[in-house]
């Protein structure tokens, strides 16, 4: 049997939501900040999810990061006080963004910048802004390296009149070993880039009002300076408030409980030992090799022979014993983009589906601004 009940009633291919699971999983990352809240900034991009974020003001976290217009505006929604962009903007996301600013003036809205052109646009557009700056600290997707010109664009955004400094972004997300010793080695060597920086903003007499930094896999790191920094400092982890199986299996000493499922029926049975399940590349994530895209803890010697839009077909030891219509439950392998192929996820309380439905607010890439 699937390991969750009263599945009768949902159709497949479904994403399910362990609420418990994901309650757990809240729990877990503020006590990773010693239960205090403003230490911790989660990134929404992996749910998606207004109800999830009643989930955090209910934990009392007002402030969280995101990657799309629609994720901020999703927060803006749902109440939260203080919204970080972290992406660049450019071209005609600045006047989205100042717009989104307007529309919710209950909530503080920051973004990222790396760039001295794109700064001269922000400015020119002549909206007021709070702008992090965006470090590299050693993964070259964005960010500016540390120096003279990294300087000269905080102390130009500090002599702006519709500019603020809002503070130092860095993100580490070039760290993703499996051991810990080795990921704490990495972690040293990045978060040196950071402080040394810092060190040499106070030495130019730049004020840094706040630093987020790191994602999930160095997290534990990142809370732990958080906690003994003597500036505000948050950790900024996303992938823990669902998990999955990638990182369940890479960090297991972290003690996340997936928390994102996948309800799929067998559909045929073509072949002996082979099945035909409804869970395609339009059901779960598949920019991974096709045996990195889902796991089923039900089957063993397990093998995926190949995957369509609509269809995965799979050899195991049970294939001949499950009927066409059996349900599987699999867990995505990487779930933030798994997630937002689905509109809506069925509820899950006490291993049982209940006949709530949490809409994935933000799956697209725009809601009204």
């Amino acid at each position: 049997m699937a390991t969750i009940e009263n599945l009768d009633h949902t159709a497949s291919p479904a994403l399910l939501f362990d609420a418990d699971a994901i309650e757990h999983n809240l729990d877990l990352m503020l006590k990773e900040v010693g239960n205090d809240p403003s230490l911790l900034r989660p990134h929404i991009k992996t749910h998606k999810c207004r109800k999830i974020l009643d989930l955090h003001l209910d934990r009392k976290i007002k402030q969280v990061k995101c990657a799309t217009i629609a994720e901020a505006e999703c927060a803006a929604q749902a109440g939260i006080p203080d919204v970080l962009l972290s992406y660049p903007i450019v071209g005609p996301n600045i006047e989205r963004f100042a717009e989104l600013a307007r529309k919710y003036p209950d909530t503080t809205f920051s973004c990222l910048v790396d760039d001295p052109g794109t700064l001269d646009s922000i400015e020119n557009s002549e909206h007021t802004f709070t702008l992090l700056l965006d470090l590299d600290c050693g993964m070259h997707r964005t960010g500016i390296a540390p120096g003279k010109a990294a300087i000269e664009m905080i102390q130009f955004i500090e002599k702006s009149s519709n500019l603020t400094f809002g503070g130092i972004h860095a993100y580490d997300g070039h760290i993703h070993d499996g051991p810990l010793s080795i990921r704490q080695d990495r972690f040293d060597e990045a978060i040196k880039i950071v402080d040394d920086f810092i060190e040499s903003l106070v030495e130019a007499g730049v004020d840094v009002p706040l630093v987020v930094s790191g994602g999930s896999p160095t997290f534990p790191m990142h809370a732990t300076r958080a906690k003994s920094s003597s500036l505000n400092w948050q950790a900024s982890p996303g992938t823990p408030v669902l998990w999955d199986a990638g990182y369940g299996e890479h960090y297991p000493e972290m003690g996340y409980a997936p928390a994102a499922l996948l309800l799929t029926r067998v559909i045929s049975k073509p072949v002996s030992g082979h099945i035909s399940i409804d869970l395609g590349h339009k059901s779960v994530s598949a920019e991974n090799p096709i045996e990195n895209r889902v796991r089923f803890p039900e089957l063993s010697e397990l093998e995926f022979v190949s995957q369509s839009e609509e269809h995965l077909v799979v050899r195991c030891a049970e294939a001949d014993t499950l009927p066409v219509g059996y349900p599987l439950i699999g867990i995505p392998y990487h779930v933030c983009p798994s997630v937002a192929l689905h509109n809506e996820a069925a509820i899950v309380r006490n291993k049982n589906v209940t006949d709530k439905r949490w809409s994935i607010t933000a799956r697209g890439r725009k809601l009204t601004v």
